[in-house]
């Protein structure tokens, strides 16, 4: 079976082309070829697939095998995949995920995309629909308990669930202890994405992801919008600005526009290898 690698800021995913070929167990096949050692290695599987809706389909799966409703960075990935290869010739897309349809625009040069834009819709901020087991309209620098630990958490969905923690220092994080106490903390029925943020001034921040299903990875663009937008929720930042978030592997350009309340997602996007494997 014919295969991609591509990456976006680092959140680098296995892509099949399913306009053509069949994956009949995905939760295995994500496992298979997400292990870095004896596999391709990623963050996971992206199948690309027609839709009736959108002009393509996309349907993800962790390198733990679960199911993902939503990945802003394999938008992007999705997008230079269907143009570089000549599946469309729109510079603007619609894609068809878990989490409804997205728009993503495109950024050519020499005949190939560079980088995309991602409408990634409007935040989420209701407890119950992110899901959070907390009572109020929001969870807006809530404490909650992790570890022994109390952390003033702001959670937001972009389709999937995030928890937002501002913190100190990002590179001193020991997020492979903590992460998993936030993932599997009993206040999250779905577990959670956790970002850790370090505000630098009002348009800039570091953060460090711990992903449901997938564990510490380079990049995350749900979790960079849910983090910019709790970021401006507690007054950190601004809403129509761009706000760069620094990840460890790369820059996303995130702003969060006041008229149609949607947020929009900006980075690069690219191809690693393609190859063949035993599916």
């Amino acid at each position: 079976m014919e295969f991609t690698k591509m990456q976006g800021a680092g959140n680098d995913y296995i892509y099949i082309n399913c306009l053509k070929e069949t994956v009949q167990n995905p939760c295995a096949a994500a496992v298979k070829v997400s292990d870095r050692h004896f596999g391709i290695g990623s963050d996971g599987l992206v199948l690309i697939e027609p839709s009736s809706v959108a002009d393509f389909k996309m349907d993800i799966y962790n390198s733990d095998g679960s199911q993902a409703k939503m990945c802003g960075n394999a938008t992007r990935c999705v997008a230079k995949y269907v143009y570089d290869n000549h599946l469309t010739r729109k510079q603007e897309i619609s894609l068809e995920t878990l989490s409804g349809i997205k728009t993503i625009k495109m950024f050519i040069e020499n005949g190939k995309v560079k980088s995309a834009a991602v409408n990634m819709g409007a935040p989420v901020t209701e407890p119950e629909k992110i899901p959070v087991k907390l009572s109020g309209d929001i969870v807006l620098s809530r404490k909650i308990e992790a570890g022994g630990k109390e952390y003033a958490v702001t959670c937001v969905s972009m389709g999937n669930p995030h928890c937002v923690v501002f913190i100190d220092d990002t590179q001193s994080l020991e997020i492979d202890k903590i992460g998993p106490l936030f993932e599997k903390n009993q206040l999250f029925p779905d577990r959670i994405n956790t970002e850790f943020i370090q505000l630098i001034d009002a348009n800039t921040f570091k953060m460090r992801v711990w992903e449901r299903g997938a564990g510490e990875t380079l990049a995350c663009g749900t979790g960079a919008c849910a983090a910019a937008v709790a970021a401006i929720l507690n007054g950190c930042c601004k809403k129509d600005e761009d706000i760069s978030v620094i990840l460890l592997g790369g820059v996303l350009t995130i702003r969060w526009d006041s008229k149609s309340n949607d947020v929009y997602m900006t980075g690069p996007a690219e191809t690693v290898c393609t190859g063949e494997i035993d599916l």
